[in-house]
């Protein structure tokens, strides 16, 4: 028989322990792989995390609501030996939890693209101090000790499994591609992250006969953190634009039929109000910046993040990754797709990560305008209001006059440090231009 002990997977960058919020298990149960183990919340984003392997749940360390330090064991699965892969069978008794202090002191921010890492890999040569942030099965690590492939290779090769799992074609494209030398190794992307902002002042409330007091929950609490933290780390400026959108309205009316009939997807503004705003990053590319104390980064891929409403009533942001680079049925089907995923608590911790420039639609409550908070460490946000019917004057050959047009405000709040008002008023109306000139005759 062998041991795999699963740890608490690092979550995020910056996610240095994460809360075991539901177990789908309990010990002595039988689980195969990809079935779920347990749930976890990290101030990012409550996520399941599936086993790594068939077998029986034989120990489980930590209980629910348990806050537990990344790289902590929480549970051990015995298998089944394999053939392919070297037993583990060193017995794990119960470990001491460090202090989470000095777990914070001690790691260093990675990236990780898998939910589930072995703790022990025994069949992959652990003489360099680089540390599996993935699973590995049997069969790949057999492989990789085979090859002579080494854990920091292993670490570089892009998984085309879930959750950028390595499949067993990755490791002989890889082993292949190494012969040739035509070896592409995935890269690591720098995270800018905001300063720390000091907890918010707080502020004294007088209670009267039936007042009721209700705890914000952990999502709301987070939130509030974040907003209070933006607004004290950028100097917010808000412009305010107002479109007409009738072309799009009219498109709209005239595709939608076909366009769900064709490709099996709703057609909504938002995918539309994402190309726009791709579109104007391309020639306003300070707007798709982060700002790290007096250094500017811009960055090179345009990712929108799109805030979405769950059931609960809390806000949670997905991103489209590379907006710029899909065209409008693309965008839709990635939007849906991630809109659909959020609201089912179905997403993954990279769904949320990498945005540069995020959207909020205030007009899904018919209200007309806003004033968003920018979602740091971003350095700007547009607000898109409810589309109206409004009567306007338009020139025509004899003379003005009155017509109705459908129209909305676009607003946007930017960062005062590093984007003036020129530049911010100027994003914003090429906005506006783009969602105007669309053509009534596009096709779907």
């Amino acid at each position: 028989m062998s041991e795999f002990k699963i740890q608490m997977p690092k979550l995020g960058e910056s996610v240095q322990e994460a809360t075991i919020t539901k177990w789908f298990v309990k010990e002595g149960d039988r689980i195969e792989e990809d079935e779920p183990l347990f749930e976890v919340a990290t101030d990012k984003v409550d996520s399941e995390i599936p086993s790594p392997v068939d077998g029986v749940i034989k120990k489980i360390f930590f209980q629910l609501n348990a806050l537990v330090p990344v790289g902590e064991i929480v549970a051990i699965i015995t298998t089944e030996d394999d053939d392919s892969s070297e037993p583990n069978t060193e017995v794990v008794s119960e470990p001491e939890k460090p202090k989470v202090q000095e777990q914070k002191a001690k790691s260093e921010p990675v990236t990780v693209s898998s939910t589930v890492q072995a703790v022990e890999i025994k069949t992959v040569e652990k003489s360099n101090e680089t540390k599996a942030t993935r699973f590995y099965s049997p069969l790949v690590l057999s492989i990789a000790n085979s090859e002579q492939v080494s854990l920091s290779e292993l670490e570089s090769i892009q998984g085309s499994g879930l959750n950028n799992r390595l499949q067993k074609k990755d490791i002989l494209d890889y082993i292949e591609a190494r012969k040739t030398g035509n070896i592409v190794k995935t890269p690591s992307v720098p995270t800018v992250q905001a300063k720390e902002a000091p907890a918010p002042a707080k502020a004294s409330a007088s209670l009267g006969s039936g007042d009721q007091i209700i705890e914000m929950d952990r999502v709301r609490k987070i939130i509030a953190d974040h907003m209070v933290m933006s607004k004290q780390v950028s100097p917010h400026v808000t412009a305010v634009v107002e479109a007409d959108v009738t072309n799009l309205v009219l498109w709209r009316t005239k595709v939608k039929d076909d366009f769900t009939a064709k490709y099996g997807d709703k057609i909504t503004y938002m995918p539309v109000f994402i190309e726009a705003v791709a579109r104007a990053i391309t020639e306003f590319p300070l707007l798709n910046s982060s700002v790290d104390g007096y250094k500017i980064i811009m960055h090179k891929d345009v990712n929108i993040a799109v805030a979405v409403a769950k059931p609960d009533g809390n806000l949670v942001v997905p991103v489209i990754k590379n907006a710029e680079q899909k065209n409008l049925v693309g965008l839709t089907k990635n939007m849906n797709q991630l809109a659909e995923g959020a609201r089912k608590n179905k997403l993954s911790v990279e769904d949320y990560q990498g945005g540069t420039f995020t959207i909020t639609n205030f007009g899904t409550f018919r209200n007309l305008i806003g004033t968003p908070i920018i979602n740091q460490p971003q350095v700007a946000i547009l607000a898109t209001g409810s589309i109206e019917k409004k009567p306007a004057v338009m020139e025509t050959p004899t003379g003005d006059a009155i017509v109705v047009r459908h129209k909305m405000f676009l607003s946007l709040s930017y960062d005062h440090r590093i984007i003036d008002g020129a530049l911010g008023g100027a994003f914003l109306r090429r906005i506006a231009d783009i969602l105007e000139e669309f053509s009534i005759d596009r096709e779907v």
